[in-house]
């Protein structure tokens, strides 16, 4: 039992704060043996997810591994309300049945009802869906004023440091950020963009060329920055045009102007899809070649908005985390009028639909790194022809980088 929790609970962001709760507390006081065993037979397995239906005598569950759960509500049965990131449940308050709604995470602990899949709740946790958005949103906020992204140049487990290429107003950068003992280090599960699926990883799991989100500090000159935390995966960069456009089945087969091939990548809902304005793509076409067209003039959609102003990107599509990343902030007064924040500019621009694309159209994608089948599009952005035809791919990836990654999409905490 105590090595399902352990599993179940280490993966679980949002519960994962007071999993190590109810890992410390026995569910049953001290036994004979016997009587121990009786006991342990009747109960069931702690469910843990996403409440689906609720009445006044039952409600379903999907837990956070895809099944779903029928829980039988005893009129007996005790429910706390807590808040996300809570450590312990001491500041939990008591609620009632009648407080749970559709979309709340809980966890319910109580005995096996005979059934498949199916139990009586002896005590529910519950953590209310706006509650859990409102921290999500703060989240978000954080990652954005807070904030850098780009490509992993090089990583030095040793000295623990990271140095990332970045893309601000100015032009390419590199960023030397330090990852101090109690930085957390997450890794994209392969295949995944979900922060969910993200886990602790060390830091010599990073590698170049891998795209990488920090949250932290940055130093008076730019020139370095020192993360709380890091959210990095290795994903595939894909520029080239349309080659053609399958949408009964959401896929798109691009010619990759850089593996000289045609290559297919899905699209689905929570793909981020974007059209760069021609005169944006044009200055920030002349930006990656070295010019100084617009450094201190109009920035596009969105100049001059503050740097916590939530971006379009940000919200997670229904059900799911984030999946589309953040608006990038790169540090203080990122997203202001002269800063010239490239990434937050994108964040602001319009979200289009897979009708607004065409065959023969240039396009950069982040995408999965796909394993056998069609990679999955993270991020797609249309209008780039000024961008390839600049020269400068390597750099116009880390355009996409910071906000095609999400940062934040569940409970952050995990320690």
């Amino acid at each position: 039992m105590r090595s399902w929790r352990i599993a179940n609970c280490v993966k679980l962001h949002v519960f994962a704060p007071f999993c190590a709760l109810l890992l410390g507390i026995p569910l049953v006081q001290p036994q004979p043996a016997r009587a121990q065993e009786s006991a342990a037979a009747s109960k069931a397995a702690p469910a843990l997810g996403t409440i689906q239906t609720i009445t006044e005598k039952t409600l379903t569950l999907k837990t956070d591994a895809g099944t779903i759960v029928t829980i039988q509500l005893p009129s007996e049965v005790k429910v706390l309300r807590v808040e996300p990131g809570s450590k312990t449940l001491k500041d939990a308050v008591k609620a009632q049945l009648s407080d749970l709604a559709v979309g709340d995470r809980i966890l319910v602990r109580g005995e096996a009802d005979g059934q498949p899949n199916g139990m009586v709740a002896a005590t529910i946790l519950a953590m209310k869906k706006e509650d859990i958005a409102k921290k999500q949103a703060r989240e978000r906020d954080e990652w954005q004023r807070h904030g850098i992204g780009g490509l992993v140049k090089s990583v030095d487990a040793s000295a623990e440091t990271i140095v990332v290429s970045t893309l601000n107003g100015a032009g390419a950068k590199d960023v030397v950020i330090h990852a101090p003992v109690g930085t957390i280090l997450r890794r994209y599960a392969p295949g995944s963009v979900n922060f969910d699926d993200a886990k602790i990883a060390p830091l010599t799991e990073i590698k170049t060329g891998d795209q990488l989100r920090a949250r932290g500090s940055r130093s008076a000159d730019g020139n370095e920055f020192t993360a709380d935390e890091i959210v990095s995966g290795t994903f595939h960069n894909i520029a080239g045009t349309i080659a053609s456009i399958d949408a009964t089945k959401s896929i798109l087969t691009i010619s990759d102007l850089a593996a000289k091939k045609n290559v297919e990548v899905s699209v689905t809902p929570q793909s981020q899809l974007r059209k760069l304005p021609a005169p944006m793509a044009q200055r920030i076409a002349a930006r990656l070649k070295g010019g100084t067209a617009d450094a201190n003039g109009d920035h596009g959609p969105g100049a001059g908005a503050p740097t916590g102003a939530p971006s379009q990107a940000a919200a997670p599509s229904a059900g799911q985390g984030a999946a589309g990343g953040q608006g990038a902030g790169s540090g203080p007064g990122a997203g202001q009028r002269g800063s010239g924040d490239l990434q937050q500019m994108l964040s602001r621009l319009p979200v289009s639909s897979l009708t607004d694309f065409q065959k023969g159209d240039a396009v950069m994608i982040v995408a999965t790194a796909g394993s056998g089948g069609a990679a999955t599009v993270i991020t797609l952005l249309g209008g780039v022809e000024p961008i390839l035809q600049s020269g400068s791919q390597g750099q116009a990836s880390s355009l996409l980088t910071p906000w095609s990654l999400s940062s934040g999409g569940g409970d952050a905490s995990t320690q």
